[in-house]
């Protein structure tokens, strides 16, 4: 019998035959857990991959990974979707990530050799299993968020823009105030309430907790020479929460239905403001007594 190794992520769970941690992705480590019965899907190494396996491909996305140097591209194949990253380590060759959407299983031909391949592996695996609990009312969100009183708050924006020195300043300044996570944290909808989830990935602040709280709240930061907060309409709360939802899917029906059907459902219970501010106490104090205290 093959050894396998268990992990549960918001509620979702993901079964695979290497043991993750141990080869170096630590941020699993909390989510390790036995999942009794059938797993949400499972993850395989398959050496002999090759594209040609999958029938005419359709590109959805391509981009570019900053920390791995490296182009990657999602397309749709005949069965699912293929993710496939063009490495350049000592040898240039092509990783791939695959899913079955039928059977939600996942094979890449990573080798696993290198921590260069082990950030790919990383990212592959987010991006499989965002795919995974699309149709659960899930979406990894780019954002860092902060625990206050039970209740979570997410803090969205462009790379540079402040998150985490706002959710820092929220940990010197407010008392009872923990980080969940500072990069892709999982919202979704539990019971009809929309939670937010701690996850394995947690961009260079090695945060991984498994713990989820309900949302009190999102709020999208820009940088100003005063601090100002306001409630954003419903439109403009879409606005402000779309683009920090995994880009990849953006160009994809099925997945940007999945995404706009999860947060229509969370929009409907949960406000999303706009703050401008400086990178100061005042503006921790502004928005903590806006969102958690206009929240209770």
């Amino acid at each position: 019998m093959n050894k396998r190794f268990d992990y549960i992520i918001a509620g979702l769970s993901l079964r695979s035959d290497i043991d993750l941690v141990a080869i170096g992705l630590r941020g699993f480590q909390p989510f390790e857990h036995e999942v009794c019965g059938e797993p949400n899907c499972t993850f395989h190494i398959r050496r002999d991959m090759d594209i040609a396996d999958f029938g005419p491909l359709k590109n959805i996305s391509k981009s570019y990974l900053a920390e791995s140097n490296c182009h990657s591209e999602l397309t749709k194949c005949k069965d699912g979707y293929l993710y496939i990253v063009e490495a350049r380590d000592e040898n240039e060759y092509r990783i791939i990530f695959h899913i079955d959407i039928a059977t939600n299983r996942i094979e890449s031909n990573i080798e696993c050799r290198s921590n260069y391949e082990l950030s790919i592996l990383r990212f592959g695996i987010w991006v499989m299993f965002g795919i995974v609990i699309a149709p659960h009312n899930a979406i990894a969100i780019h954002s860092s968020v902060i625990e206050s009183k039970e209740r979570g708050v997410l803090f969205l924006g462009e790379s540079g823009t402040g998150k985490s020195t706002h959710t820092r300043l929220w940990r010197e300044n407010i008392e009872d105030a923990h980080l969940l996570n500072d990069d892709s944290p999982i919202i979704r909808i539990v019971d009809g309430e929309p939670r937010v989830f701690g996850s394995p990935w947690s961009g260079k602040t090695p945060c991984y907790r498994d713990l989820s709280y309900p949302i009190a709240g999102f709020c999208r930061l820009s940088q100003a020479p005063h601090n100002a907060i306001r409630r954003l309409n419903v439109i403009a709360a879409l606005g402000a929460l779309l683009p920090s939802c995994p880009p990849q899917f953006g160009h994809d029906s099925y997945l940007q239905d999945c995404i706009c059907n999860t947060l229509d459902k969370i929009l409907r219970k949960v406000g999303v403001y706009h703050l401008e501010c400086l990178p100061d106490s005042a503006a921790a104090h502004l928005s903590h007594s806006t969102i958690i205290k206009g929240d209770a």
